[in-house]
């Protein structure tokens, strides 16, 4: 099977990605760079390095930290920091909850993937922030491939199709109204295959939990639901330890596992390959309603 497998990756799409996050630094005061800890966002930080090198990357990462991340991610985020000597900010969701800004949600299904969105924006206003940089690819999900490289949120952090602009023959026009925002999706235009072949091609070092390992998990709604302190469960699910690994990573609560013996890159690659659904499928988040992402993005999610 490995055989029948085209390891290249396309360098057309590592040059759009550095020019979009040039022309972000040419054409914007205060961009930062949302780091989740996550392939997407490692593979940003990488090609932030080569856009700006042999200087320092000019803008700070940002990390809204919902408490119910993955303690690897949280591991491996404090490690790339100080390995490569970044600047980063972080914000917690709990003290969006402690400040009233957001009620945390109770009951089986209960996450607080959809209150970052308040952390997120306070955290844009006080930083005053005028392009973010995020990871979002167009294959991941329907909501996402109609983003624009330039993705334009009004003076509440909201995003409108109806604002946004051609992009024609790779102009991107950064004008924004005081108030107003960018989002900047430079690997918008990579598939989830692209993206591990990079992180192979590179040899970029990303969290553990995107190899296969033993976990405690439960099974719900057909889906393999990591078990931790955070997930509200039933007395009928009970947890046991199963060889398992993630191909998308955010909250515990939201994040579905695979079952999978893939410990190395090449079986990673192989077994996407092989795939009959999208990385998406494994997000909880995304399995509320026929439209959550939409209604997650009009309101300012990411």
């Amino acid at each position: 099977m490995t055989n029948q497998i085209n390891w290249e990756f396309p360098q057309a799409l590592e040059d759009e990605a550095i020019y979009i996050l040039r022309e972000t630094a040419a054409q914007f005061e205060k961009p930062v760079l949302l780091f989740s800890g996550g392939k997407d966002s490692i593979t940003l930080v990488r090609l932030a390095q080569k856009a700006f090198y042999p200087g320092k990357i000019p803008f700070p990462l940002l990390h809204v930290d919902t408490g119910h991340n993955f303690p690897e991610t949280i591991q491996f985020r404090d490690w790339l920091v100080d390995s490569l000597g970044l600047d980063i900010i972080v914000r917690n969701v709990q003290d969006s909850i402690d400040q009233g800004k957001v009620q945390e949600e109770t009951g089986k299904y209960a996450s607080r993937n959809a209150l970052q969105t308040v952390t997120l924006l306070d955290a844009i206003e006080e930083g005053k922030f005028d392009a973010c940089i995020g990871g979002a690819r167009r294959d991941e999900e329907k909501a996402r491939a109609k983003e624009r490289i330039f993705s334009v949120r009004d003076e509440f952090g909201q995003w409108n199709a109806k604002m946004q602009r051609p992009e024609l023959f790779d102009i991107l026009n950064g004008k924004i109204n005081i108030g107003e925002n960018v989002r900047v999706f430079p690997i918008s235009n990579w598939t989830e295959l692209d993206v591990w072949n990079y992180i192979r091609r590179e040899k970029l070092e990303i969290p553990s939990i995107y190899f296969a390992h033993e976990r405690e998990i439960i099974e719900r709604d057909g889906l393999y639901w990591p078990y931790s302190e955070y997930l509200n469960t039933t007395a009928e699910e009970v947890p046991y330890r199963q060889k398992v690994r993630f191909r998308t990573v955010g909250d515990m609560t939201c994040t579905a596992a695979v079952i999978s013996d893939a410990d190395k890159l090449e079986d990673i690659i192989a077994e996407i390959m092989e795939a009959k659904i999208s990385e998406r499928g494994a997000r909880i988040d995304d399995k509320r309603s026929e439209a959550a992402m939409e209604k997650r993005k009009q309101a300012g999610y990411f």
